[in-house]
């Protein structure tokens, strides 16, 4: 397992105030998304593919959809279980796990930055974010977790939550580089 992650250095951010690894050489860890969920719609898949092709000069990419529900369970808690099977099986013993839930630390993309600057100093080999289904995570991927946030104070639909956290993470990228796409 990935040595535990303190939140505690994701410190809120001045109005104007930068990462603290802009412009620093910060090691880029691969990235895996990891979304529970059903077959992607037309669009999604075309924002998916535009982020992937955006993130390709700052680190390596892997997108990675679970089916939700793979044997149609009634039960929710066996349902939520069969997933939570699904996803550890991708987690890596020396992945950095993101968990991204309502529950989660509100973090802006400045702490988003610094984030994946931590990682990259971790000694971790990947970074892994995981987004739940309908019914969350269960209680070992969350054990697992090095850190947890939220993309919203509102619930977002898995696809949703995947376009924004691609986003989020180009403009993470782009923070730690010094680039003009954030303001």
């Amino acid at each position: 397992m990935a040595t535990p992650y303190s939140s505690a250095s994701l410190t809120p951010h001045e109005k104007g105030r930068t990462c603290r690894y802009t412009g620093q050489a910060v090691r880029a860890l691969p990235i895996r998304v990891i979304t529970v969920g059903k077959k992607r719609a037309e669009g999604v898949r075309l924002l998916v593919d535009e982020y992937k092709a955006k993130l390709k000069p700052y680190c390596s990419f892997e997108d990675s959809l679970v089916r939700s529900n793979p044997r149609n369970a009634q039960d929710v808690r066996a349902q939520v279980e069969d997933e939570e099977v699904a996803v550890m099986k991708l987690i890596g013993s020396d992945d950095w796990v993101v968990v991204l839930d309502e529950r989660g630390r509100d973090v802006d993309s400045e702490q988003m930055a610094e984030l994946l600057g931590d990682a990259g100093n971790s000694g971790a080999s990947r970074i892994s974010f995981c987004i739940g289904g309908a019914y969350g995570h269960g209680s070992e991927v969350r054990k697992r977790a090095n850190v947890t946030i939220r993309l919203s104070s509102m619930v977002l639909n898995h696809q949703i939550a995947l376009v924004v956290l691609m986003e989020q993470l180009y403009r993470a990228w782009t923070i730690l580089k010094g680039q003009n796409y954030h303001h």
